[in-house]
């Protein structure tokens, strides 16, 4: 059976990372096999007028979007016999997610799929690998777009940070707090609870106790607390215990976030393995859930853009996409670690999945308030030991409409149009010296980072969208075009750096168009689009 490669499945190995020697072959694991769509070019051209800007043909259900955007039946069941001829078992069919789930033994996956699955040891641990390219029989070629989960190596970390108790620091600046709901109303979030709306978050490890979010909430005022639900993606489940600094530090932040600032909407949180396919599976879960659907999709997790294979980067823009036609806003984190998004190769990287164009990224910031008014906001950057706001110009995803005409301005001087997507869109307050009072594991502590500036961003989106009847989609288009008018719906932030980046009047990489003027944010994103059918 004559075979090619996948395009974009070459994978490398982790820096330093040691062969053992090849994966047990009696080793049973699963695979998520992304299908090409129908009619990929008149969704991709659906989205880029979303944009440009234009809403005239409102968001489709997410019904309407299965039957004309998803997996063909032919192609889903194409593969199911391809898979069944090479000894695979189907576990799931999802045509609205374009995804088959196979299951089978390291042996079956690499007669199937071509490779050479290998035990791997890294300093962080280890994990089932590979490296070069999948190969695929030609039938399959134009049929499979990527296939995720046969390398489980951890595919991205949390990006929220904890307060660094340095002497030197401690003695230079006074450490302050603020609960979620005072950061809301220092930012002037319209009046609402974000009631009939559901936020969705994706979690890529930990959880999180009902216990603690009970005595968090009653202690932040929020009575009737949110209602939380955990929805299990490729058998991960809520497992708290692991200690704030570890995931469930990521998790409660992102709950505590949304449940201060929209405590009247639903937080669905799904709950997937630290892997390429689980992370997929998790989004597309959330997007494409027609039993809770959620109208905001949070993200605070990510990696540089130069550790994702292609075949990944473009599910996840695709999904991305899909969620843009369905009327979700997808908010994700821009990362802790600067210029450099933590690669120590000297060059500059940004994070993904916040640089798909089709996402609203959440850089950080530092914020000073006094009588319940913000005196000084500048960019988030501790130093190299202690983070900062993410940002930059991405390697991989063109410009989008919206940012044509900017230009990204470097620290050691000069301007440099942007040819390529540009990271972030928007900011907040993401220094752990000026963070979030949080609950993780019956421990009160201080948080910052990236990761609560997108569930503070969703957590507006939920309070809009309650406040409109309908949900807004993508915002990105808007948010520009007002920033471009001179009435910016942001506060425009124009000192501090993230490293190569400085901040400037405007757009910049460093916090974007700056963090939310709440009631402006509101009224930009107020009018109904037309033809507007509901929610998705």
């Amino acid at each position: 059976m004559a075979r090619r490669p996948l395009a974009g499945s070459d994978r490398t190995a982790v820096a330093r990372a040691v062969d053992l020697g090849p994966a047990d072959p009696n080793e049973r694991l699963e695979v998520s096999v992304l299908v090409r769509r129908r009619d990929p070019g008149a969704l991709a051209a659906r989205a880029a007028r979303l944009k440009a800007g234009d809403r005239s043909e409102g968001h489709l259900s997410r019904e309407g979007f299965a039957a004309r955007f998803g997996a063909d039946p032919a192609d889903i069941e194409a593969v199911a016999a391809f898979a069944e001829g090479s000894g695979l078992t189907v576990v799931a069919r999802e045509p609205a997610r374009r995804t088959v789930i196979l299951s089978g033994t390291v042996t079956q996956f690499n007669a199937a799929f071509g490779v050479s699955l290998r035990q791997v040891e890294h300093p962080g641990g280890s994990y089932r690998g590979r490296t070069g390219a999948i190969e695929l029989p030609d039938a399959m070629h134009d049929v499979i777009e990527a296939v995720l989960g046969l390398d489980n190596r951890p595919q991205a970390r949390p990006h929220f940070r904890g307060r660094r108790p340095t002497e030197a620091f401690m003695a230079a600046t006074t450490p302050t707090s603020f609960s979620p709901g005072q950061l809301a109303a220092l930012y002037g979030f319209p009046a609402g609870s974000g009631a009939g709306e559901t936020v969705a978050l994706i979690e890529l490890g930990g959880g999180f106790t009902p216990s603690d979010l009970a005595t968090y909430f009653a202690a932040n005022g929020v009575s009737p607390a949110p209602s939380v639900t955990a929805v299990s993606v490729d058998h991960a489940t809520n497992q708290p215990g692991g200690g704030a600094s570890g995931p469930d530090g990521e998790v409660m932040l992102d709950i505590e976030v949304v449940g201060c600032v929209a405590p009247g909407a639903a937080i669905v949180v799904y709950f997937a393995p630290n892997t390429d396919a689980g992370f997929l599976d998790a989004v597309t879960t959330a997007v494409h859930d027609t039993t809770h659907k959620p109208s905001v999709v949070s993200i605070s997790w990510g990696g540089p853009e130069s550790t994702w294979t292609a075949q990944s980067q473009t599910a996840f823009d695709s999904a991305f996409q899909a969620a843009a036609v369905l009327g979700v806003t997808v908010t994700v984190a821009s990362g802790d670690n600067g210029s450099s998004d933590g690669v120590t190769d000297g060059a500059d990287h940004v994070d993904f999945p916040a640089s798909s164009p089709h996402a609203l990224a959440c850089g950080g910031t530092s914020l000073t308030a006094q009588g319940g008014r913000i005196v000084n906001e500048a960019v988030w950057n501790d130093g190299a030991s202690g983070g900062a706001g993410g940002g930059g110009v991405s390697a991989v995803f063109a410009a989008p409409t919206y940012q044509q005409g900017l230009s990204a301005t470097a620290s050691a001087g000069g301007t440099t149009p942007l040819a390529n997507r540009g990271v972030p869109d928007v900011a907040g307050d993401a220094d752990p010296n000026t963070g979030y009072a949080v609950r993780v594991d019956g421990t009160d502590t201080v948080f910052g980072g990236t990761s609560a500036v997108a569930p503070l961003w969703a957590g507006l989106i939920a309070r809009i969208n309650a406040a409109r009847g309908a949900p807004v989609g993508f915002v990105n288009a808007e948010l520009y075009a007002g920033a471009a008018s001179g009435a910016s719906p942001c506060n425009d932030i124009t000192q501090g750096d993230n490293g190569d980046f400085v901040a400037t009047t405007g757009w910049d990489a460093c916090t974007g168009l700056g963090s939310p003027k709440g009631a402006a944010v509101a009224s930009a994103l107020g009018a109904a689009p037309a033809g507007q059918a509901g929610r998705p």
